[in-house]
């Protein structure tokens, strides 16, 4: 059989929706749902369900469109991505600044400092870039690697996207609460904003690609993934309440965050590696879905966690139908190599 024949032979089984579909869904499902920030009774509701897509979705997609049409890497990506937690987190819901904001617990006066809320602004920052954007992104394009490298959605479908963006964060700064940032405060968010995506514009495409390493065992990347999470919220929620110095915790996250990326880029990621990045995202899932099904037991919570035990099976079944999927597509490739080979040979 022919390299040609056995890709024809081979057709992923989400082929027939569009990416573009999945990571609008996706996006808001990790973001919010199975982080347990929005429990599946909150989740579905039919007010809530559609603006968290919305949200969630319309950023997703516009950062993943500006990657490719830029022709950037997962830096910049990850740089949209914080653009994009300031965008949601401080322009819209305005948590970096409400003192009252129902989320905060101690982080609304732990490290708040002229009227914002470093510590929590500071977490949100990196959760939203790593776990609301690139992950959902890495893992449709792990889904659809024929599509990886094209734009998703056309020119004028992008500008819908992008106005319903705009639109979603308008609504919610003036409806979610009555709580309004002092001008100045506010537009340090706005200025944080223009800043990451003119330097996510700006990174070289190449930044972050010159690794040389040869990618060791998946499992190891798992690790690093499910390591680096938890460590993560030991950081921003155990943390304040043993040690009252925010300075250190904030320079703790910002270590932690520039120790992973450190150590990842030393790699070479330019070759097969889809296995890799698919054992390093599941890592980080690992433990919202270990995490999930605790949440149920959680007296203290205000809402209702009732459902997160599905969420967080449902979860796990993806990961492993995806799994299964990457490496029949590896073993796929390298199959087609070995043909080349040897009718080069021959």
């Amino acid at each position: 059989m022919s390299g040609k024949s056995l890709l024809q032979t081979k057709k992923p089984g989400m082929s027939r929706i569009p990416p573009a579909v999945v990571l609008f869904f996706l996006s808001p499902a990790i973001g919010e749902l199975l982080s347990g920030s929005a429990p599946p009774v909150e989740f579905f509701n039919p007010i809530g369900f559609p603006l968290l897509s919305a949200l969630y979705g319309s950023g997703a997609i516009l950062i993943r469109e500006l990657t490719i049409r830029w022709k950037k890497g997962y830096s910049s990506l990850l740089l949209l991505g914080a653009a994009y937690g300031v965008t949601e987190e401080g322009l819209m819901v305005k948590s970096f600044f409400d003192p009252a904001w129902p989320d905060l617990g101690i982080l609304g006066t732990f490290g708040r400092w002229i009227g914002i809320n470093w510590v929590w602004a500071e977490m949100l920052t990196i959760y939203h870039a790593v776990f609301s954007i690139a992950t959902p992104i890495l893992l449709v394009e792990l889904a659809y690697p024929s599509k990886r490298k094209e734009c998703w959605v056309s020119s004028r479908a992008l500008k819908g996207f992008i106005g319903l963006l705009v639109a979603i964060v308008l609504l919610g700064y003036f409806v979610l609460t009555p709580y309004f940032p002092p001008f100045p405060q506010y537009s340090l968010a706005v200025l944080a904003t223009i800043l990451l995506v003119y330097l996510a514009h700006k990174l070289p495409s190449d930044y972050g690609k010159l690794g040389s390493a040869p990618l060791h065992r998946p499992i190891l990347f798992w690790a690093t993934g499910f390591l680096g999470t938890v460590t993560f919220f030991l950081t921003f929620w155990a943390l304040p309440h043993l040690l009252n110095m925010p300075v250190a915790i904030m320079f703790f996250g910002a270590l932690l965050a520039f120790v992973i990326a450190s150590f990842l880029k030393q790699f070479n990621w330019k070759g097969p590696s889809d296995l890799h990045q698919f054992a390093l995202i599941s890592g980080g899932l690992t433990f919202f879905i270990i995490l999930a099904p605790l949440q149920e037991l959680d007296k203290t919570r205000t809402d209702n966690p009732q459902g997160m035990s599905l969420v967080a099976l449902a979860f796990l079944a993806g990961l492993l139908l995806l799994r299964r999927q990457i490496k029949q597509h590896t073993q796929t490739n390298e199959q087609i190599v070995e043909e080349g080979a040897s009718e080069r040979e021959t």
